[in-house]
C-alpha cells in the first residue's frame, strides 16, 4: 500500500447472523460434519438419539463475508437470552447448522448447499418424521428458494415446516451513505467487497453502484426476484412461518430522528458525516471527504422513507464503522449506534418498504392473510437483527411438527 493512502479499514464488515453477545462461551458438543456443494453442515444429535437422524431441524447461516463460522453461529444461538440449540436437542430434535463456503455468494449458488442438506437429511433420517427447514437472515431466503426449487423440480423435500428468522423477504436496508463510503476508501477493502457482493446486491432494497454513483435497485436483485418467482415464490407444501426482531405496533427507534447526524469522523476522512435517513428529495445522507488522494462528495437520496428509525431488527451499523475508524487513529462523534436493518414488515412479508406508510405500518393490526406467510410473530420490543430471545424461540418451537 502506498504511504500516501489512508490506512486500511481491515476486516470491517456488517454481519447478519445471531451475534455472540457474551464472553461466557459454551463448549460446542461433539458433532458430525457434512461436506456439501458450496457449503457444509454440523449435525448435533438430540438427547437420547442414536443412529440415524431423528426429527431434524436444518438452520442456515446468514450473510457476511467469507466462509461460515459455525462455531460463532453456535455460540450466538446458545449464549444469548435463550439456549436455542440445547432446547431443541432437549426436545429430541437433531439440529443441523448449515454453513456456506462464501456467505456473500449468490443466494442461488448457496441454495445448492441447502438442497443437498435437505436431501441428505431425508436419506439419513429414521422413520417418516418430516423435516423443519429455515434460517437466520439470508439463511431464511436461501432455504426459501431451495425448497421452492425442489418443489418445482417435483422432488420430495419431506419438509413440514419452513421458518425464517428476521429474513429480508421484502428487502434489507444499509444506509446508502455507508455503502458509498466503502467505495470511497481509496484501495480494496473487505467492507467494499461485502457491499458489492452478489448476496448484498440481491437482498438490499436500494444499492449504491460504485461505478455510476447511482442509487437504485441492483440488477442482481431484479434477477433474483425473477428467479424466485419462477420457482413459485415460496414453498407450498410446508407450513411457512416467520419471526421478526422488530416490533409490530409501528414503533421503531424513537431515538433515531430523521435528518440528524449519526456519525462524524475527523482526522481520518476529516469532516466525513453521516445523517439518518429523512423523507423528501435531494436529502443529504452523507458528506464524504478524504485527504489522500484528495476527494470529497455528497450522497443524496430522493423519495426514501425514514428507514433508519423504522420498526425492525437493528444492526450496530454506525458503531461498527466508528470502532473501525477509531482503531485507525480517527476521532469520532457517534450519536446513533444502530439503525433498522430488516424492517418488520419485510421480515413477515406483509408490506413492501417503499413508502413511509407501509414501512411504519402496524403489522400486528393488519389482516394476517395479507402476509405471504401462513403465520408470523413480531417481537414485543425492538431487538437486534437475528437476536435470540426466549419470546421468539418458544413461539417457533411451539409450532414445530410433532
Amino acid at each position: 500500500m502506498s504511504e500516501t493512502a489512508e490506512p486500511n479499514v481491515g476486516t470491517f464488515t456488517l454481519g447478519a447472523s445471531p451475534a455472540v453477545e457474551t464472553l461466557a462461551a459454551v463448549e460446542i458438543p461433539e458433532h458430525e460434519e457434512w461436506t456439501l456443494p458450496n457449503g457444509f453442515a454440523w449435525v448435533f444429535p438430540g438427547e437420547g438419539n442414536t443412529g440415524g437422524l431423528s426429527r431434524p431441524v436444518i438452520m442456515a447461516d446468514g450473510f457476511n463475508l467469507g466462509r461460515s463460522e459455525l462455531d460463532k453461529l453456535y455460540q450466538g444461538l446458545e449464549t444469548g437470552d435463550f439456549p436455542f440449540v440445547s432446547e431443541l436437542r432437549r426436545r429430541g430434535r437433531d439440529v443441523i447448522l448449515l454453513g456456506f463456503e462464501e456467505r456473500s455468494a449468490s443466494i442461488l449458488d448457496n441454495a445448492q448447499a441447502a438442497v443437498a442438506a435437505v436431501m441428505r437429511a431425508n436419506a439419513e433420517k429414521q422413520g417418516d418424521a418430516p423435516l423443519v427447514v429455515g434460517g437466520f437472515s439470508m439463511g431464511g431466503i436461501v432455504t426459501r428458494y431451495a425448497l421452492a426449487k425442489l418443489e418445482t423440480q417435483r422432488m420430495h423435500h419431506q419438509t413440514a415446516l419452513y421458518f425464517s428468522y428476521d429474513s429480508p423477504h421484502r428487502g434489507a436496508s444499509i444506509p446508502v451513505g455507508v455503502q458509498a463510503f466503502s467505495y470511497f476508501i481509496p484501495f480494496p477493502n473487505d467492507f467494499a467487497r461485502q457491499m458489492n457482493s452478489p448476496a448484498a446486491r440481491q437482498m438490499l432494497w436500494r444499492h449504491y453502484d460504485k461505478d455510476t454513483g447511482k442509487i437504485g435497485v441492483a440488477k442482481e436483485r431484479t434477477e433474483f426476484l425473477a428467479a424466485l418467482d419462477r420457482m413459485g415464490g415460496w414453498p407450498r407444501i410446508p407450513r411457512t412461518i416467520a419471526i421478526a426482531n422488530g416490533r409490530g405496533d409501528g414503533i421503531g427507534l424513537p431515538e433515531v430522528t430523521p435528518g440528524e447526524i449519526a456519525l462524524r469522523i475527523d482526522r481520518i476522512y476529516p469532516g466525513t458525516t453521516f445523517y439518518t435517513q429523512a423523507q423528501g428529495d435531494d436529502v443529504t445522507v452523507a458528506y464524504l471527504n478524504r485527504r489522500l488522494p484528495q476527494a470529497e462528495g455528497t450522497i443524496t437520496t430522493d423519495g426514501f422513507p425514514e428507514l433508519d428509525g423504522a420498526p425492525g431488527g437493528t444492526l450496530h451499523t454506525y458503531k461498527i464503522l466508528a470502532d473501525a475508524m477509531k482503531k485507525l487513529g480517527g476521532t469520532v462523534d457517534l450519536r446513533h449506534e444502530e439503525v433498522c436493518f430488516v424492517p418488520s414488515v419485510s421480515a413477515v412479508a406483509i408490506r413492501d418498504i417503499e413508502t413511509q406508510a407501509d414501512l411504519y405500518a402496524k403489522a400486528d393490526e393488519l389482516p394476517p392473510e395479507e402476509s405471504e406467510l401462513d403465520d408470523f410473530v413480531l417481537s414485543s420490543t425492538t431487538t437486534p437483527h437475528t437476536g435470540i430471545t426466549e419470546e421468539l424461540c418458544t413461539w417457533l418451537m411451539d409450532r414445530l411438527p410433532h
